[in-house]
């Protein structure tokens, strides 16, 4: 403080030279210095002057005698002491010579001395670096400078104030200081006042609080130099009632009693020996905040995405934050509401017992930490899962218990989507399961806290179903065509037949497969095994019997039964019950016969065709392959409409139509008495060498150009009875001619005689058993007259045989003979 004063000085000095350098630069004279009594007035020196005059008239009363001075020429300033305060006097500088005569004015200058001195009637130090002075005002200050002085280090101080009471800061504790106070206007200051002796008071202690306790406060402070004991007040904020006092000589104090959570202030002054109280401090303190009460453990179960625990709590008063811990040392941080504060923890590990502690916490520090507040986390799942499958479609998800699980739930899903669960309290959980699927199996373990996470997924895969809608079909007689509908997990289908002598497979990816070089007439049993990478083979699949095609019959002989049957001989390497059917194939028809012996007969088979004669062998499963062909031919058909006509008594002419297949012809009169026949390729033959009169069986041989015969029998033929021979003409009475015959046929024999001739024509008949007729009313029989007579046998039909000759008579003109008839010849029939 000492130097500070020095400082101030310095300070006014070199404002005093510098307001003369600036007045020696600006004007003539200056004023130098005032005070209440006084103005020292400063001019230039004037060139011969050995005396200066000062003068003070009073500008409110220019008639007042006015003040001089006079200064000898070596003076440059000068004043008047004896002027009135706070008083505008014209201020006047004359240069005299030394007889005192008035050689120039130098110059005027207004001047304003200052006010009254004032008077310090009390002053005090309620802070140890202060004291308030309280003293009278004067007339006309516009200011007070107030002034401390120490022997401290020579110490001075001033400060400016507008009134009374006024204080000088910037002070040391427990110092004795001077202390004088001056008045001031726009002209200068008074002179100081008489001196005041005080002493400041010590300083105030320098708190240092703590709350070890939510209802305790430490304060405590560096001892305070000079001070006898120390006073502490109390109270809460932002009241100020309830005000406690404490007064100790110690440097610490323990407040108790106190509210939780609340902010308290403390004021806390030192005083010296004399009882007089130093500078006061103040600090605020809060108590530490209560235990947090209620705490509530909940599950957050389905709220987050981890597993974790809600705290729940109360809140604290006073409290700026919160901590909750649990006993794996696991915390959070709080979400804090005015009706709600929680916290969660996580990650949670399961299967454990925890505690969760809740402490508040204010800038004091921590609170008591609430009791332990117990619960168990969620169990953990199952180390081990695995799907057993006991008997086929039947499983069950097996797995090892975990510690804290009150059950299980178990979920199956199906690699379709389908799902399945159920509750178990540690069994195997059965489930029904499908061939052909994959099965994804979990097991979440549950207790009061909540589910486990998950845990391993075991995955079972089902042997590939059985195909369904297998069809077996016999492609070949050696060859069968398996397919069937793909199933599910099948990766690979084996495909067997199996027999006594030998198995044939096929694997393949796709649902047909073809089992070839198979044996004929064989039972196989056929079975589609699908096959998985995972599951290996699924051996359970039913097999099918199927039995291949029969083996092929070979023809070994073909036998002629009838003019249209044929009798096919053939191997049977077949099971005796096995048909046969064999087929006659032309180019017109297909003859058929069926037989499970070794021989069938074709029968109705046509005449002059040529056949393939094919076997072949039949079951339920099917044809076998046909046998090797064997050409037939059958006979030439018969001629139709054959038919013997007689050309003469001794001759026929045969006459047939057309034959198929037949090339030539035999053709063959056949009878006891004679023989006939001709070999033509005709479809006509004339024979001879014919006996009238007798039957005659009429046959051929159609004859293929290959040499197939076929025996042609048709109906017998007749011939005509012989004509008669010896045929005569005899005239009759009675206008009437008998005609008379010799014949070797029967006597029952009937002729019929056509006589004509003399312009007319007549006709008879014999009677029976008669070999001549009479033919009457001929009336004309005259010599020269010429008679045609033809006598010839009626056929059994009523017809006449046509090649009998006629006979010519005359009758005679002549000798012994007039009027016989002659016998002239014959006339050819043909």
């Amino acid at each position: 403080m000492a130097g500070t004063g020095l400082r101030m000085h310095a300070l006014f000095l070199l404002l005093g030279l510098s307001q003369i350098c600036t007045a020696d630069h600006h004007h003539h004279v200056s004023v130098y210095t005032v005070t209440s009594y006084s103005v020292t007035m400063q001019w230039p020196a004037y060139p011969g002057a050995s005396h200066y005059r000062v003068q003070a008239t009073p500008q409110l009363n220019p008639g007042h005698s006015t003040a001089f001075s006079t200064f000898n020429g070596n003076m440059a300033v000068g004043g008047l002491n004896t002027l009135s305060a706070n008083t505008v006097y014209t201020m006047q500088v004359d240069a005299m010579d030394d007889e005192l005569n008035v050689l120039s004015t130098i110059g005027t200058k207004e001047a304003l001395t200052a006010p009254e001195v004032p008077e310090i009637t009390l002053a005090y130090s309620k802070q140890s670096s202060s004291i308030t002075m309280e003293f009278n005002n004067v007339t006309g200050a516009t200011g007070y400078i107030l002034r401390a002085m120490s022997d401290v280090d020579d110490f001075f101080e001033e400060t400016a104030v507008n009134e009374s009471p006024g204080t000088i800061q910037g002070l040391d504790p427990f110092t004795d200081y001077t202390l004088s106070v001056m008045s001031v206007n726009a002209g200068g200051r008074s002179q100081p006042s008489y001196n005041y002796e005080l002493r400041t008071v010590v300083t105030a202690p320098q708190l240092t609080t703590i709350s070890e306790t939510n209802s305790t406060i430490n304060a405590s402070w560096p001892p305070v130099e000079h001070a006898a004991f120390y006073s502490l007040y109390i109270f809460q904020t932002p009241s100020t009632n309830n005000l406690t006092t404490y007064i100790t000589n110690q440097t610490s104090f323990t407040f108790d009693g106190l509210s939780p959570g609340t902010y308290y202030c403390i004021k806390a002054t030192a005083s010296d020996q004399d009882g007089r109280a130093g500078d006061h401090n103040r600090t605020c303190q809060i108590t530490r905040p209560p235990t947090p009460k209620p705490v509530e453990v909940l599950l957050a179960i389905g709220q987050i995405r981890v597993p974790a625990v809600r705290v729940y709590f109360g809140s604290s008063k006073g409290a700026d934050t919160y901590f909750v811990e649990s006993s794996t040392g696991q915390n959070c941080t709080p979400h804090q509401s005015l009706s709600l504060n929680y916290c969660i923890i996580s990650p949670l590990v399961c299967g454990q017992n925890l505690s969760v502690m809740v402490t508040a916490a204010n800038t004091a520090g921590p609170s008591v930490p609430s009791a332990e507040e117990d619960f168990q986390t969620y169990p953990c799942p199952p180390e081990r899962i695995w799907v057993e499958e006991p008997w086929p479609a039947s499983c069950r998800v097996a797995f090892s218990l975990s510690p804290m699980a009150d059950f299980y739930m178990v979920f199956v899903k199906r690699d379709d989507g389908i799902e399945m669960n159920c509750n178990t309290t540690g069994a195997p959980c059965p489930f029904t399961c499908t061939c052909g699927f994959t099965y994804f199996s979990t097991v979440f373990a549950h207790n009061p806290s909540g589910s486990s996470p998950w845990g391993a997924v075991a995955n079972y895969t089902t042997i590939p179903c059985c195909p369904e809608n297998v069809t077996v079909q016999l492609v070949s007689t050696e060859t069968l065509e398996i397919e069937w509908v793909p199933v599910r997990g099948a990766d690979l289908y084996e495909t067997r037949a199996e027999q006594t002598e030998g198995v044939i497979h096929c694997n393949d990816t796709s649902p047909v497969c073809a089992l070839s070089d198979l044996s004929c007439n064989t039972w196989y049993s056929v079975v589609v095994t699908p096959c998985s990478e995972l599951r290996g083979c699924n051996v359970s699949c039913q097999p099918q019997q199927h039995e291949t095609a029969p083996c092929t019959p070979q023809i070994h002989n073909l036998t002629q039964a009838s003019e249209s049957s044929i009798t096919v001989h053939y191997t049977t390497p077949n099971r005796p019950s096995t048909n046969y059917s064999v087929s006659a194939v032309g180019r017109m028809d297909t003859h058929h016969c069926h037989s499970q012996s070794a021989s069938c007969e074709l029968t109705q088979l046509p005449c002059g065709a040529v056949f393939e004669v094919v076997a072949v062998a039949s079951n339920a499963v099917g044809p076998s392959l046909p046998s090797f062909s064997v050409p037939l031919e059958t006979g030439p058909c018969c001629p139709s409409n054959l038919s013997v006509m007689q050309v003469t008594q001794a001759m026929s002419n045969v006459t047939w139509g057309p034959s198929l297949g037949a090339r030539s012809y035999m053709t063959a009169l056949t009878a006891p008495r004679g023989h006939a026949q001709c070999h033509t390729m005709s479809t006509h033959c004339l024979m001879g060498c014919l006996t009238c009169g007798t039957n005659y069986s009429v046959n051929m041989e159609a004859i293929s150009s290959t040499g197939h015969v076929s025996n042609c029998s048709y109906s017998g033929f007749s011939a005509s009875a012989c004509c008669p021979t010896h045929v005569k003409l005899h005239r009759m009475s009675n206008h009437s001619m008998r005609v008379s015959w010799r014949s070797s046929a029967p006597p029952h024999q009937n002729y019929t005689v056509a006589v004509s001739g003399a312009g007319s024509n007549h006709t008879c008949t014999q009677a029976p058993s008669r070999r001549y007729c009479d033919v009457q009313n001929v009336t004309v029989y005259t010599c020269g007259d010429v008679y045609t007579v033809a006598v010839a046998p009626v056929n059994s039909d009523g017809s006449v045989v046509s090649f009998c000759p006629q006979r010519i008579y005359a009758v005679s003109c002549s000798g012994n003979s007039v009027g016989m008839a002659i016998y002239r010849g014959r006339v050819s029939t043909g």
